[in-house]
């Protein structure tokens, strides 16, 4: 079992930054591939980034390229998700979550361990 704990999230205006953490305690978080999602209101929880377990391979949805980076540190039990020229579109409910694979997916559905979510909000 994998617990996961998400913090950072607040209000911004558009154009600014916030820097997402995802704690996970335990010995085995080095070994899992890790993601952030965001589901706004009304639509479906959609992939933001993925990082593998060494934090080697990195992949990001079109929207947030160049804007956002997602990094871990191991030794800290922590993956991060650094959110720069935030937009109103980015306003969600981030999710960070665990997989066990050696592929890391961008599909919700194929991930094992879930946090409970941190909001985000960028007001325009």
């Amino acid at each position: 079992q994998v617990q996961l704990v998400e913090s950072g999230g607040g209000l911004v205006q558009a154009g600014g930054s916030l820097r997402l953490s995802c704690a996970a305690p335990g010995r085995t978080f080095s070994t899992y591939g890790m993601g952030w999602f965001r589901q706004a209101p009304g639509k479906e929880r959609e992939f933001v980034a993925t990082i593998n377990w060494s934090g080697g391979r990195t992949y990001y949805a079109d929207s947030v390229k160049g804007r956002f980076t997602i990094s871990r540190d191991n030794a800290k039990n922590t993956v991060y998700l650094q959110m720069n020229s935030l937009k109103p579109e980015d306003t969600a409910v981030y999710y960070c979550a665990a997989n066990q694979g050696i592929v890391v997916p961008t599909t919700p559905s194929l991930y094992d361990y879930w946090g409970q979510g941190t909001q985000v909000t960028v007001s325009s």
